[in-house]
């Protein structure tokens, strides 16, 4: 397992009896859902979620979740584009790998080796991948080898539970230098691409290179490379095209927001006798209970990330919170939790004068009823 985003105690519990505990909470006659880049991207976006750090944690299928709650997500990748992004996939890699070596740079894809990763199990794979990124970085140091891995596992440990990432490519260059490679399906047009799409890209792939980091500590020679190649199809046609992605900021961000999560042992702990997320055996008021015993920390930008976002928003509008402003605005409020409690300050009917965010509220509302006098509004 990573240490290197384990800043919290040791685990409380030992790993089989966690895993026995998130298996129950899940339900027994529910597969878990795999905890991938995308949604550790998400979650490392709102760390304070303990709802979403337990239900990824225990492989809980949040979409079944959701419509069980009746709040299903209105997002997703359509199968169209989802078939689409595999056909474009599979062009960059056919030939073993020959477009997707050529953008960078091997004129030849005879050159390179392509390893076969095969293995029982995701801790088999973890272990092969591991044990390919070592011999390709010395075949590198010895013979100027390059090696394109498809779709290697690499294994990451996140608020004590593991999960296990599946990148598209990783290359190994010559001088032992690891690039992950991201494969989308999303266009290039005029040799710029959808600047919100590349950013989550850009998320996703410093998942990756976390999880590579972790490897690298363990292989001498080897190095991660703080910048992904990005590929993409060119303009409207299937033609790829690659772009060189620094990230380093999301990297940093992604490192952090990861360390500060809970441990999910530390969360199941303190739940209440009876919580259960099993869609199969429970009714949707048991199911409602059992997800508000778990804290949430609701934001709008959820709705883009999270299955479980319109059920939360619901919950947090009916509690008058001011969490469904947004978390800039929920920032500036401070101490002031509650919609009701804003409107109390700003009328000055509660609140320390003291406080800047009751100062300003006040000053808003001298300044707004001002100009409704000036108006004729009143």
């Amino acid at each position: 397992m990573s240490t290197s985003l384990d800043s919290g105690p040791p685990p409380q519990v030992p790993l089989t009896a966690l895993r026995q505990r998130l298996a129950e909470l899940r339900g027994p006659s529910a597969a878990p859902h795999p905890l991938d880049a995308r949604a550790l991207a998400a979650l490392a976006a709102n760390p304070g979620c303990k709802r979403r750090a337990l239900l990824d944690g225990a492989g809980v299928d949040k979409a079944a979740l959701a419509q069980a709650l009746g709040s299903p997500a209105a997002f997703g990748q359509s199968q169209f584009a989802f078939m689409r992004g595999h056909a474009f996939e599979a062009r960059v890699k056919a030939d073993g790998g020959a477009e997707l070596l050529k953008l960078l740079g091997v004129a030849d894809a005879r050159q390179a080796r392509v390893p076969d990763l095969s293995a029982a199990g995701p801790e088999g794979r973890t272990a092969r991948t591991a044990l390919a990124l070592r011999e390709a970085t010395q075949a590198g140091e010895r013979a100027g080898e390059w090696t394109l891995l498809d779709h290697p596992l690499l294994a990451l440990e996140v608020a004590g539970s593991p999960a296990y990432l599946e990148p598209d490519a990783v290359v190994v260059h010559p001088d032992g230098r690891w690039t992950v490679v991201e494969i989308k399906s999303f266009p290039v047009i005029d040799g710029s691409a959808d600047a919100a799409k590349v950013g989550s890209a850009a998320r996703q792939a410093a998942v990756y290179v976390l999880a590579l980091e972790r490897v690298a500590e363990l292989t001498a020679g080897a190095r991660v490379a703080h910048s992904v190649l990005l590929v993409c199809p060119k303009d409207f046609a299937n033609l790829p095209v690659a772009s060189v992605v620094d990230v380093r900021k999301q990297l940093s961000v992604t490192r952090r927001q990861l360390a500060r999560l809970t441990r999910i042992d530390t969360i199941a702990a303190a739940l209440p006798d009876g919580v259960s997320f099993d869609t199969e055996g429970c009714t949707a008021g048991e199911l409602t209970a059992s997800v508000e015993a778990v804290p949430a920390a609701y934001a709008p930008d959820c709705l883009t990330a999270c299955e479980l976002a319109f059920h939360c928003r619901e919950r947090a509008r009916a509690a008058g919170s001011v969490a469904s402003l947004g978390r800039s605005a929920r920032g500036e409020l401070g101490g002031l939790t509650s919609v009701g409690d804003v409107l109390a300050a700003a009328r000055g009917e509660s609140g320390d004068p003291a406080d800047p965010a009751v100062a300003a509220l006040r000053r808003a509302a001298s300044l707004r009823a001002e100009a409704l006098e000036v108006a004729g509004c009143r």
